[in-house]
């Protein structure tokens, strides 16, 4: 019995119900994966979290897991980092035959690879974003007074564009630490292979693919029931996301198109009704606030608001092109989602999105920086129903491949078998 720990930045579901939390949305594609990791005969998992109601490490079984909350560690509490007791407690108390570090970006990654070091216990890094790139991409274009302007929020929170670039900077320094000190990394393109290489040419580089959300294996994408010339995002907070490209890209469309939308999932940054909106609005916000009057934009944008699971599957469904106009992205899971659905898509060709998708067969991508090209492009899958059809069946038949649970499977278990045989880390 081969015992695996999972270090995780999320509360996962059946943790948070058993914490006595509101069930959380967070972390879809790893439940799925724990679900069938922990169906295998010869593994046993643990997960520990970040959990801001602990004060000391805490112990819960769940059906098949075991959940560790431990309190959370801040980005400059080096003694934490360096030595982090609750760490060495879980250790002690579960005993893992080998550690699975998922993500980078967050100071418990570099105190847990610490802890495992001290403790002669073997580990794996999965790569999702990496904060200490990404810093490089936060401006995304944006006017210097959109990034270097702030309202009282950002001043609190300092997460103004200039404040996210300089926290992704430092958080990029325990990031790069972590890397420089790992043995064994999972990744998936050429983009996080390159850059993880790059920070640490030794480390083996194991290659796994993602396994998504449940609900999304489960539905096709039918041109008959979407909504005509409707648009989706999956996200738009923050500006690397790159709504402010998309909603550049927007009177282009409108000049052929006039009754297109746009429907954004996740908060919404413009809303302003109440004091309180008001007080919670970032800059960012304001600025896309602006283009959008400024344009005559207010009947075309629609924030959903925070979709579950079930919802965002429907708001695919419904969609006449998913659009991911990130200025960086490793894989978007969203793109994998929309394309196992089939909806027809067109992606800013950052990171890893070409590994992904194949441009003029799978669907479109194009330069980050050149809305009108994202214009054209939408315009091109609205005007030609066949392209649509055609993206729709070859993009659903990719990521069939790519997400398919039980290859995904297959390989990480071959990857922690692999680590399993090899020495004790070296990672000094």
């Amino acid at each position: 019995m081969m015992k695996i720990l999972w270090l995780v930045n999320v509360l996962l579901p059946e943790a948070s119900m058993l914490f006595g939390d509101k069930p959380s949305q967070s972390g879809g594609w790893l439940i799925n994966t724990a679900k069938q990791l922990t169906n295998q005969d010869d593994f046993e998992l643990a997960i520990a979290f970040p959990y801001k109601k602990a004060k000391d490490l805490k112990k819960i079984e769940g059906e098949k897991v075991t959940y560790y909350a431990f309190s959370p560690i801040s980005l400059n509490n080096k003694k934490e980092i360096e030595d982090n007791l609750e760490f060495d407690d879980l250790i002690e108390d579960f005993k893992p035959d080998i550690v699975h570090l998922h993500g980078t970006e967050l100071a418990h990654t570099l105190s847990m690879i610490n802890a495992c070091k001290k403790n002669n216990v073997k580990t794996v890094v999965s790569i999702q974003g990496l904060v200490s790139i990404y810093a490089k991409h936060m401006f995304a274009n944006l006017p210097w007074k959109t990034v270097y302007g702030f309202t009282l929020r950002n001043l609190i929170r300092k997460d103004n564009v200039i404040g996210m670039k300089k926290q992704f900077e430092q958080r990029g320094k325990n990031e790069i630490e972590a890397l420089k000190k790992a043995n064994h990394i999972i990744g998936r393109t050429t983009w996080d292979k390159a850059c993880t290489s790059q920070i640490n040419p030794k480390a083996e580089y194991h290659f796994c693919n993602e396994t998504l959300r449940e609900d999304f294996y489960h539905h096709t994408w039918d041109i008959n029931k979407c909504d005509e010339h409707s648009i989706f995002l999956s996200q738009g907070q923050y500006p690397i996301k790159g709504l402010h490209y998309m909603i550049e890209a927007l009177p282009i469309i409108l000049k052929k198109y006039p009754n297109t939308k746009i429907y954004i999932s996740g908060k919404n940054i413009i809303k302003s009704d109440t004091f309180k909106d008001k007080l919670s609005m970032t800059h960012y916000g304001i600025y896309i606030k602006k283009i959008i009057r400024r344009e005559n934009l207010e009947n075309n944008i629609i924030f959903t608001g925070p979709l579950k699971e079930a919802e965002m599957v429907q708001r695919y469904l419904k969609s006449n092109v998913f659009v991911c106009p990130s200025s960086i992205e490793n894989s978007p899971n969203s793109l994998g989602e929309a394309m196992i659905l089939g909806v027809p898509c067109v992606a800013a060709d950052v990171g890893g999105v070409a590994d992904m998708m194949r441009h003029g067969k799978e669907g479109f991508v194009y330069q980050t920086d050149a809305p009108y090209m994202l214009a054209h492009y939408i315009c091109e899958i609205f005007r030609d129903k066949q392209i649509a059809i055609e993206f729709s069946k070859n993009a659903r038949a990719h990521a069939l491949q790519t997400h398919n649970i039980e290859n995904n499977l297959k390989k990480l278990i071959e990857i922690y078998n692999s680590i399993f045989n090899t020495k004790i880390d070296d990672v000094n």
